[in-house]
């Protein structure tokens, strides 16, 4: 019997922190000026990012977008001025049956309905299923706060995961199936809009609102809103609900001069603009499974096949993890998690050197014919010297789930646990 397999590459983030200057988006104008005139759908091209002059979308104009290969977040970048007075938007979508809704742009899929049990949602938030018929209802996905639960017996709500500083930037996450064939829905999607200028909310709307499970299905979790420039203003609103059960989303809005007056939901967090882009990041990406090699771009999605190994193959098949900047000797753990049942993980420790490691694991597969997810994540010392209040900081935890993403924690010698975000923050002053 063929096993299918699906595989998303996992990044980990460490920041070093920069002295705050002029923003400037890094848009090379290379795509023009954005002036939209009717409903409008942009290709993303493979990194995601679109590099325009000016922005402007106008009152009763909606702007969605097609995903790329890799589902990449949407980077909108601009030279000059942004200004929205119509609609951006990447919702997640609601499912209408037993397949799942799509997550939005950047952000990841429901889980799928069963007659008996049914899929987690996709991503580090992640909806459980229904166990069975008895409790059927999917959990919500989670994100900023935990997706929802109809009762400890149903379906788990998804755990929270990311940063307020949307460091990396990360979509929302699906909601779990139910075991009444009924999909969740998908969770929001994630758009960074950055202006070297003033970004002008004219009662325009941004939203990655999460789709609704159907049924009992759970919901998407909100996704993640992200505007940078040096002048913030205007008015309208900027929203990352979840769907039902769903957890709320992350909105993020960072300039040297605010004076808008919109509405956001959920409530969002501020600061200094810093870098589009953090440089020299670590690396993590699953390169092979049993001796084939994964896509450059894995969809890490329940709907699409990466990776689709022979009848003949046999436990444990062995998989391939590559490495950059992270340290030789760091221990690599990869999950295995099936699209029906519970999930397992092993252990391995990279080797070769500091810009180029591996590691290999042997993990038993789940041999029934239906899709399964792999994943990775990493813990490792710091090799530098960092404090925190005086205090050394000692290792940096990065946990990354189901779909990929991350998120880093640091960790001083005590004990004590510091968020990426509060350690961006106090980089900056």
């Amino acid at each position: 019997m063929k096993k299918i397999f699906l595989l998303m590459s996992i990044t980990l983030l460490l920041f070093s922190g920069n002295v705050h200057a002029a923003f400037n988006s890094g848009s090379t104008g290379a795509l023009g000026a954005f002036n939209p005139t009717a409903n409008t759908v942009v290709d993303l091209p493979a990194d995601g990012i679109l590099n325009y002059t000016t922005v402007n979308i106008p009152s009763g104009v909606t702007v969605t977008f097609k995903k790329n290969a890799a589902n990449t977040p949407v980077y909108m970048l601009a030279t000059g001025n942004v200004t929205i007075s119509g609609t951006i938007n990447v919702d997640g979508q609601a499912s209408t049956s037993w397949p799942p809704g799509a997550g939005g742009t950047g952000g990841f899929d429901g889980g799928y309905g069963g007659t008996q049990a049914s899929g987690s949602g996709l991503g580090p938030g992640g909806g459980g299923g229904g166990p069975n018929t008895s409790y059927p209802y999917g959990g919500g996905g989670g994100f900023a706060t935990a997706g929802g639960s109809a009762g400890a017996s149903h379906g788990a709500g998804g755990s929270t995961y990311g940063n307020a500083s949307l460091i990396p930037l990360i979509g929302g996450s699906g909601g779990g199936g139910s075991a009444y064939s009924a999909g969740g829905g998908g969770g929001g999607g994630a758009i960074l809009i950055a202006s070297s200028g003033t970004i002008t909310l004219n009662n325009g709307t941004i939203t990655a609102n999460g789709g609704n499970g159907y049924n009992y299905g759970g919901g998407g979790s909100g996704g993640a809103v992200k505007l940078m420039a040096n002048t913030i203003t205007g008015n309208g609103s900027i929203n990352a609900k979840g769907g039902n059960y769903g957890g709320a989303g992350r909105i993020r809005i960072e300039a040297d001069i605010r004076t808008f007056s919109f509405t956001t939901n959920p409530s969002y967090s501020f600061g200094l603009p810093g870098s589009v882009f953090i440089s020299n990041m670590p690396t993590l990406k699953i390169t092979s499974i049993g001796g084939i090699n994964v896509p450059d771009n894995p969809k890490g999605s329940y709907s699409q096949i990466d990776v689709l190994l022979p009848s003949t193959t046999t436990n444990p098949v062995t998989v391939t993890v590559s490495a950059t900047n992270i340290p030789v000797g760091t221990t690599i753990t990869v999950s295995v998690s099936p699209q029906l049942g519970s999930s397992s993980k092993v252990t391995g420790a990279l080797s070769g050197s500091l810009s180029s490691s591996t590691a290999s694991v042997n993990i038993n597969i789940p041999t029934a014919n239906y899709f399964t997810l792999l994943t990775a994540q990493a813990t490792f010392t710091v090799q530098t010297a960092m404090y925190w209040e005086d205090e050394k900081i000692e290792k940096v935890r990065v946990a990354t789930k189901m779909g990929g993403g991350s998120e880093v924690t640091y960790i001083t010698e005590s004990g004590k646990e510091i968020p990426a975000e509060m350690m961006l923050a106090k980089a900056m002053k």
